[in-house]
């Protein structure tokens, strides 16, 4: 698979001296391995200095600046999540009760009883849905 990987993407190596091919972007050879069936290159999600710096280069504040902005953005989501914490556009995170139920030992398939508990969850506005999935 690998060999297979590498032989789709020589164009991208074939500039390079063979002294060069250490040196390679790592991200270059990771997002080689995310071919999907119809050979197209799967997007990676951005990660926290990414997105820092997209929000700077739109907002026009500083990388360091917008990082804060988003730890604050965090500290506020988690501070204020018992409550229900909207992003405009985007959703928001709700506290929800999960009742009790009865559930099975996979190994043994033992009947086991689950205790009702609090989780998380993140329900996407409708606008953030039509805006990614298009609408209908």
């Amino acid at each position: 698979m690998g060999k297979m990987i590498l032989e789709k993407f020589y164009f991208l190596l074939a500039p390079l001296r063979s002294s060069d091919l250490i040196s390679v972007n790592v991200a270059v050879i990771i997002r080689a391995q995310t071919i999907n069936r119809k050979d197209t290159i799967m997007a990676k999600a951005l990660s926290k200095s990414q997105l820092a710096a997209e929000v700077a280069a739109l907002s026009g504040l500083t990388k360091k600046a917008s990082a804060e902005l988003l730890e604050n953005l965090a500290t506020l989501a988690y501070k204020h999540a018992k409550n229900t914490f909207t992003l405009p556009g985007i959703g928001k995170l709700v506290l929800v009760n999960r009742k009790a139920r009865l559930g099975r030992n996979p190994a043994t398939g033992a009947p086991i009883q689950i205790p009702a508990k609090k989780v998380v969850k993140f329900r996407v506005a409708k606008a953030a849905k039509d805006a990614i999935l298009g609408a209908k």
